[in-house]
C-alpha cells in the first residue's frame, strides 16, 4: 500500500491547490515534496508516534510526514484531556511526540516531542505500512483506542478527478476524528484542494469564507447542518455536494437542506470509528432501503437482536490497550450498536442500544422522540434524557432550543409553545416515549465532533 504522501503526489494535485484554515495554508505539491521536520523526521522510522497538535492544519502536515515512516500514527483529538495522554502513551506504546506549539503537558510525558516547522526539507522515504489509530467518538473516561490501515481509512475514496473536474472540499468536523478524517483522505488522494474550520469563528463569517475559496463538496453531521439551516441565509455559499454522516439523518434536515440548496446532490452517509464507511444514500429520504441488509458485496449489512452489524474491509482492525476486547463476533461482523427498525420496506435508525431510557419496563430511544420535536417550525434542536420516577423507573424528559428564543420570553409563550410541541409528540408516539415535561434551554452544546453532547444525559 502506497503512503498517503505518495498517493497525493499520484493525484497531481493543481499547483494552487491548498489546505486552507483561517490563519494558514499550505500547498498540496508543497506537503507532497517537502518536510517540516527536517533531518529528525529519519527519526521517527519504525516508531510509534502520536500526533497532537494545536491546530488541524497541523495534525494534516504531521499524518502527510509520517505515514509509511511511522510504524504506528496515534492522531489525537483536540478534546483528549491532558490528564489522559499518559494512558494513552502507554497503551499506544509510543515512543515519540509531534506537535506544532510548545506543550509542557507532552514534555512530562519522558518521550521525545519532535516540533513541526514549514515544510522545507526533503521528505524522508516511506519504507513501510503505518498503522494508524484512532480515537473513538463520544468516549468519555479512559480513551478507547482503535487500529487502522490506511487502505481501510480510505476504502470508500473516489479515484482523482480529471484535473479541471476537481471539487473544493471543506467539513464542518475536525480532521483529528473520523468523520473529518475521512474529508481529508478524500482531499489528498484526490488532489483536491480542502477549507478547514475553526469552532471560534462566527457561523456567517465561516460562510463567506466558504464561497470565497469555491468550496463545492461540503461535510458535516446533522447537527452542524441543523445550525446552518436555522442561522439565515448562506450568503454567496452554494454547494453543489452536501454530505451529512456521524448522526441520524432525520426527514427534517435532509427536507431543509434540499429546500435551501435546490440544485445539490445531497447525500447521508453511515459511516463509524470502528466499521468505517458503510453506505451512502441520496434519495432524499431518512434511512436506508431494506434490501441492503444481506446484499452481497465487499460491504455487508446485517441485524441481530435489532443492532445493524457489518462486515467490510474498511473496517477497524482490533481494539487497542490493555483492557480492549473484541471487536468482532464469530462471524467477523462488527456490533455498531445501533438499532435499526424495517417498516415499509425501509430501515429507520432508531437510536444507540446504549442510550435506552426504560420507562416501567417499555424501551425509548431518545433519538426517536428528538426527530418528533425537531419537526416543529419553532425548535432548532433538542435533546432527551431520562428523569427519575417512583413509579416507572424513569420518564422522558426534554430540553428544547428555539429558533427565536424571544418566543419564551413571556409565561404565555412558553405555556403555548411547550402545549404545542406536546401535542405533537402525544399525535406522533405512544404514551410513554412523549416527554413529561419540556425545558427550554438557549443553547444545546455540540462536542468536537460535531455530535449532540449527551455526556450528561
Amino acid at each position: 500500500m502506497a503512503s498517503l504522501r505518495a498517493r497525493l503526489a499520484w493525484a497531481r494535485p493543481d499547483p494552487a491547490s491548498r489546505i486552507e484554515a483561517p490563519d494558514a495554508s499550505l500547498g498540496l505539491c508543497e506537503l507532497a515534496t517537502a518536510s517540516g521536520l527536517g533531518p529528525s523526521a529519519s527519526t521517527l522510522a519504525g516508531r510509534s508516534v502520536l500526533v497532537r497538535t494545536a491546530r488541524q492544519i497541523g495534525a494534516a502536515q504531521a499524518l502527510l510526514e509520517l505515514d509509511g515512516v511511522a510504524r504506528r500514527l496515534v492522531l489525537c483529538p483536540p478534546d483528549l484531556a491532558a490528564a489522559h495522554l499518559p494512558y494513552v502513551v502507554g497503551a499506544a506504546e509510543v515512543e515519540a511526540i509531534v506537535t506544532d506549539v510548545a506543550d509542557p503537558a507532552l514534555q512530562a510525558l519522558g518521550v521525545p516531542v519532535l516540533r513541526l516547522e514549514a515544510p522545507r526539507a526533503p521528505v524522508p522515504a516511506a519504507a513501510a505500512e503505518s498503522e494508524w489509530l484512532l480515537f473513538t467518538s463520544g468516549t468519555t473516561g479512559v480513551p478507547k483506542l482503535v487500529a487502522h490501515s490506511l487502505a481501510a481509512l480510505t476504502g470508500a475514496t473516489a479515484p482523482p478527478a480529471p484535473a479541471g473536474e476537481r471539487p473544493v472540499w471543506a467539513t464542518f468536523y475536525d480532521i483529528r476524528r473520523y468523520g473529518g478524517l475521512q474529508i481529508l483522505l478524500r482531499a489528498l488522494t484526490g488532489g483536491c484542494a480542502l477549507v478547514l474550520a475553526d469552532p471560534d469563528e462566527p457561523l456567517p463569517d465561516h460562510l463567506s469564507r466558504l464561497a470565497r475559496s469555491g468550496v463545492t463538496h461540503m461535510s458535516g453531521t446533522p447537527s452542524h447542518w441543523r445550525r446552518l439551516l436555522m442561522g439565515g441565509q448562506p450568503g454567496a455559499f452554494r454547494p453543489g455536494y452536501v454530505r451529512l454522516s456521524g448522526e441520524i439523518a432525520d426527514q427534517p434536515v435532509l427536507d431543509g437542506l434540499r429546500s435551501l440548496f435546490p440544485h445539490a446532490r445531497i447525500v447521508h452517509a453511515y459511516a463509524s470509528t470502528e466499521a468505517g464507511v458503510v453506505f451512502e444514500v441520496d434519495d432524499g429520504r431518512e434511512g436506508f432501503p431494506a434490501d441492503f441488509l444481506g446484499r452481497p458485496g465487499p460491504v455487508e449489512m446485517k441485524l441481530a437482536d435489532g443492532s445493524l452489524r457489518v462486515r467490510s474491509p474498511r473496517t477497524s482492525t482490533r481494539y487497542v490497550g490493555p483492557d480492549a476486547g473484541p471487536l468482532f463476533d464469530a462471524e467477523g461482523f462488527v456490533d455498531t450498536g445501533d438499532i435499526v427498525e424495517v417498516r415499509e420496506g425501509r430501515c429507520r435508525f432508531a437510536g444507540r442500544r446504549n442510550g435506552v431510557i426504560n420507562v416501567g419496563g417499555l424501551k425509548v430511544h431518545p433519538e426517536e422522540v428528538e426527530a418528533v420535536i425537531n419537526r416543529h417550525p419553532a425548535v432548532r434542536l433538542s435533546m432527551v434524557r431520562a428523569r427519575a420516577n417512583p413509579i416507572t423507573g424513569a420518564v422522558v424528559t426534554a430540553d428544547v432550543a428555539l429558533v427565536d428564543p424571544a418566543a419564551a420570553a413571556s409565561a404565555e409563550g412558553i405555556s403555548d409553545l411547550r402545549a404545542s410541541i406536546l401535542a405533537m409528540c402525544r399525535s406522533a408516539l405512544p404514551p410513554h416515549k412523549a416527554p413529561a415535561t419540556i425545558r427550554f434551554v438557549p443553547e444545546l452544546r455540540i462536542t468536537a465532533g460535531g455530535k449532540l453532547d449527551r455526556s450528561n444525559a
